[in-house]
Parts: C-alpha cells; structure tokens; sequence
C-alpha cells in the first residue's frame, strides 16, 4: 500500500509547477464557496484521474508500453460511467500525485491511497473500494506456523524497512533481511526460510500469476487496510458521486468481477 506523503517542500516546489494545467475539476469551490466538485466534471464531461501507470496490478501498462490497465484503471473507469462522463489518465510518480490533485492538475487519485488519519486532514475520500490484511504465507505442507504468535523463534524473510519486518520482529521472528517481496517469496519456496510477511493483495497477485501452488496463507491481521479514492479537500459532491457508483458497481457485481480478474478473489469488501 501507498502509505508516504510527499513533504511540505515537494508539495508546494510541484504544485507551483502544476500552476496553469488545471483538470475539470481544478478546486473544489467556488469563489462564493459552492462545492464545484461534481458540476466541474460533468460540465467538462470527462473525470481526470491522477495514476502512477507503473504500479502492477493496480496501474500499469502491459509488457511495459502497452495500454494502462489494471485494477484501479477498471474500477475508476467503471465509475466514472455510472456518473456519466468519460476518463482520461494524467500519468505521475508517486511523489508528485498529491501536489498534482491539490494544484487541479487531476480530479481524483486512484492509485490504492489508504485512508490514513494525516491524509483524512488534507483531502476528501471515496468509500473505500480495495480491503487488505497482513499475511503469514508458509509452504503448504507447513503445519507449525498458524498464528503470528508462533512465528516465535522461526526464519522469516522481510525487507527491512517495511512495517512487515517491525510485525515479524515483534512476533518474535528471525528475520533475514531481502530487498522485497520477489526475494523473500523465492526463500520460502526454496525452504531457506519458514515463512514471510506481506500484504494479502501482493500475495494474491502473485498467485494470480503464477498459482503459487506450494504457498499458503498460515494466518492474517485482524486489521485491515482500505484504499480509497482521493479528492481535493472539499470535493465532497463529488465523492458523493463515486461512492453512489461504487454502491452500484458492488450491488451489480462489477467490483467483484474486476477484483477477480486480477486477484482471484473479491479485495473490494
């Protein structure tokens, strides 16, 4: 999950850049204060959406440059239907999405946000569309790790920088540590290590892709994470609008479709 914001600096040297290149939905009022949110994009007829395109299975282009796919670019487009308007992509790196959606550069960030206190400060939310735990994953045949609790003296491998680690560490795991998910995977099914620790979705992507057949989930968080759509503090008649799509799309069945085709299961609740 995304979970840095940029600095204070980044922010305003970028949103000075941004200055000028407005989306339809450039601030969310008025100069009498009106919420103009949802008007500006459906005057303009179309939703402009910030998106990293180099996110995999979230925003990305296939074999590199084919055309932007991916979970959040299905979901976001099938709401920004059920509104009514067409989507266009504005492509930006992570650390300049947030300047780029308070400069106006974008209407809304579908990029897996999660919904932290600091960002709920800054900027309107969507309902969330994409839910997630921590997850143990072990060899199939494993049966001595079921809990996070007996992760207790056993190998794990982590990257040392993540929240992954700090939670196998204070499970009382060894730790080796790797540069990410790719590595540590590749120890547990070479029987290096016992297990690791990692975000369901990137478990379920990799499954996806390759069936994972000698992997299993031993045990979850009961925490969970949720990713939403951003919107320029403010914007509330928009995100009005998206969560009653988003309401429609789940009712219907959209969301779990687009969830399973690249998951394999339902991440949208």
């Amino acid at each position: 999950m995304k979970l840095t914001l940029p600095t204070a600096a980044l922010l305003t040297a970028v949103a000075l850049t941004f200055t000028g290149c407005a989306a339809s939905g450039s601030g969310s009022t008025s100069e009498t204060g009106a919420d103009t949110s949802l008007s500006a994009v459906q005057d303009a007829g179309v939703l402009t959406v910030g998106t990293e395109g180099t996110y995999r299975p979230f925003s990305f282009h296939e074999d590199g440059s084919g055309k932007l796919t991916g979970y959040d670019v299905d979901v976001v487009t099938a709401v920004a239907e059920e509104i009514g308007v067409s989507v266009a992509f504005e492509e930006t790196q992570w650390d300049a999405i947030f300047a780029g959606l308070t400069a106006g550069r974008f209407d809304v960030i579908a990029n897996q946000v999660s919904i932290t206190p600091e960002r709920t400060e800054a900027y309107t939310f969507s309902t969330p569309y994409t839910y997630s735990t921590g997850v143990i994953v072990v060899p199939t045949d494993n049966t001595s790790i079921t809990s996070f609790e007996s992760l207790s003296g056993k190998k794990t491998a982590q990257s040392l920088t993540s929240n992954w680690n700090t939670l196998a560490t204070e499970s009382g795991a060894i730790v080796e540590g790797v540069e990410g998910w790719a590595q540590s995977v590749a120890l547990v099914e070479q029987g290096r290590v016992d297990a690791t620790i990692n975000d369901k979705l990137t478990f379920l992507d990799y499954k996806k892709q390759t069936g994972a057949d000698g992997l299993k989930i031993a045990a979850e968080t009961s925490d969970r994470s949720e990713s939403a759509f951003a919107i320029a503090k403010g914007g509330t008649a928009l995100a009005t609008a998206i969560d009653t799509a988003l309401a429609t799309l789940k009712e219907n069945g959209t969301l779990a479709t687009i969830s399973d085709k690249y998951f394999g299961a339902d991440v949208s609740q």
